[in-house]
């Protein structure tokens, strides 16, 4: 069976994806599976791995650039239409995503059956969407539910290690202070190797944690913006404890059962919390202001994380 998926685009929603697509894959356990996975580079990057892989194209239509900007989304679908066209024949066709050029690439590309996710407004884990999506479009029975990723952990030291990701792509409202995560590193640092995560926009933030580490004479690795997604998802996988806002590397964790603690502020914990993690503590407030679901705070004082303290983090740690 040869199966084309259109991945979602952030590095979380790839990895919350992943139960699906091992839910498929389990299905056709008994029979030859190819997947021809295609999207951004970081969600294509979680699935290099898989062992039902057959291809990685990643998704280079928004850099088209056409002498007129006007013409720039023509040129887009033009280009995924062409993609389409090169890429033979499929049993079936599917895409994570509900964008228009989505809906193009599946039009025009060859396939016996096509499905597209289509996002719907309710208070269920988005892991669980993804699920109903693909079992819904193939009738499969529900074999797996927990997402997978095919990386191996490093090699564990004789220290525990505790990771610290400050980071969140999806912006700023979704960040607990820096100076946060370095007081918690520091109550810890007797009993942890700490290691810094995060990606290469990332860094400023990283830098002010190990700022605070050095002036305390604290050892630690900074991997901020260092890693290959490979690499983050192997060093995630060996920590101990990982601290982490809503992010990208909290899926990573929860999917290789990493005890964490994620922090939430402006986002849906119901929704993206770490799934099937039963080592995850969820640390929220609940502000009548919250989940505003925006990059930035848009009343300008970011409470639902600056009231969040490195002891109310420390004593989740302790329970």
């Amino acid at each position: 069976m040869r199966v084309f998926i259109e991945l979602p685009s952030w590095l979380g929603d790839g990895v919350m994806a992943s139960a699906s697509i091992e839910n498929l894959a389990q299905n056709f356990n008994s029979s030859p599976l190819k997947i021809v996975f295609f999207g951004s580079f970081v969600s294509c990057e979680l699935f290099k791995s898989s062992p039902n892989c057959e291809q990685i194209l990643i998704d280079k239509s928004k850099e088209q650039t056409p002498k007129i900007s006007l013409f720039k989304p023509f040129y887009r679908l033009l280009y995924l239409r062409k993609i389409a066209k090169n890429l033979g024949h499929f049993d079936v066709a599917l895409s994570f995503r509900s964008h228009l050029a989505s809906k193009v690439l599946l039009n025009a590309i060859k396939a016996d059956k096509k499905a597209i996710f289509k996002p719907t407004i309710n208070a269920t884990h988005q892991v669980l969407k993804y699920l109903k999506f693909l079992n819904s479009a193939l009738n499969l029975k529900p074999l797996n539910n927990a997402p997978k990723l095919h990386f191996t952990p490093l090699n564990k030291g004789q220290k525990k290690r505790l990771g610290l990701n400050p980071g969140a792509s999806y912006g700023d409202a979704k960040r607990w202070g820096a100076h946060n995560f370095a007081k918690v590193a520091l109550e810890l640092a007797k009993d942890y190797d700490i290691f810094i995560f995060g990606a290469k926009n990332e860094t400023q933030i990283a830098e002010q944690i190990a700022q605070i580490l050095n002036e305390n004479k604290i050892k630690f690795t900074n991997l901020c913006g260092k890693t290959s997604i490979k690499e983050l998802c192997e060093n995630i996988a060996a920590l101990d404890l990982f601290i982490t806002n809503d992010s990208g590397p909290m899926h990573i964790a929860a999917a290789f059962k990493v005890p964490m603690i994620a922090i939430f502020g402006p986002t849906k914990a119901d929704e993206t919390a770490p799934f099937g993690n039963e080592r995850a503590k969820i640390i929220k407030l609940n502000l009548p202001c919250q989940p505003c679901m925006r990059r930035t705070c848009p009343l300008k004082h970011h409470n639902c994380m600056e009231q969040i303290t490195p002891k109310m983090v420390l004593d989740s740690i302790l329970l």
